[in-house]
């Protein structure tokens, strides 16, 4: 499912998916993929993109899974 709320939010800050991905450390594939609906960040860079973009995690990434990881190096998805 694609994230348009994520690509709205990027383009109104007037970022580029690579200038995005250059402050978050990843290639602007990485952008392109969790906007496309490829993969999904882990909880961390939902996080950091939210704050990068001064909104609320909720208001970008609301019902898609993220990953988290856990205690015992597992990755579980959450809601």
């Amino acid at each position: 499912m694609k994230n348009q709320s994520l690509t709205h939010a990027r383009k109104n800050m007037e970022l580029t998916q690579e200038e995005l991905a250059g402050m978050l450390g990843y290639q602007k594939a990485t952008v392109s993929n969790w906007e496309n609906g490829y993969s999904n960040p882990s909880l961390t860079d939902a996080f950091k993109v939210a704050e990068i973009l001064g909104k609320d995690i909720n208001d970008i990434f609301s019902g898609l899974k993220v990953q988290v990881s856990c205690t015992d190096n597992e990755k579980r998805e959450v809601i």
